[in-house]
């Protein structure tokens, strides 16, 4: 009887801590998303060539990664201060602002 009532206070415990992670990593993301928001960054849709007329050289053309199928279409990043632009091909999927030192989620 004391065994599985030890057993279910440990579950339990390990229940809030999670909850509690997840809150706050959730708490992060929301400055992150908020951040982004007001940041002049390249947007879904636009092409390589929009982005460098718009943006200039990005600071560092990361490797690709991807492509080695159709199902795999080749995803390039490249760096500016500040944030990251993700293509597919040649198309914006995504731009991410970087995490200010100290704000990484800890993992």
């Amino acid at each position: 009887m004391n065994r599985s009532i030890a057993v279910v206070a440990m579950l339990a415990a390990g229940t809030l801590v999670s909850a509690h992670a997840g809150v706050a990593h959730a708490d992060t993301l929301k400055v992150q998303v908020r951040r982004e928001v007001h940041m002049a960054m390249p947007t879904r849709g636009m092409t390589m060539a929009q982005v460098l007329k718009r943006f200039g050289q990005p600071e560092r053309k990361l490797p690709v990664r991807g492509g080695g199928s159709r199902w795999q279409p080749p995803i390039h990043r490249w760096m500016y201060p500040g944030y990251i632009v993700y293509f597919e091909r040649t198309i914006v999927i995504h731009s991410v602002a970087d995490a200010p030192s100290g704000e990484h989620p800890v993992r």
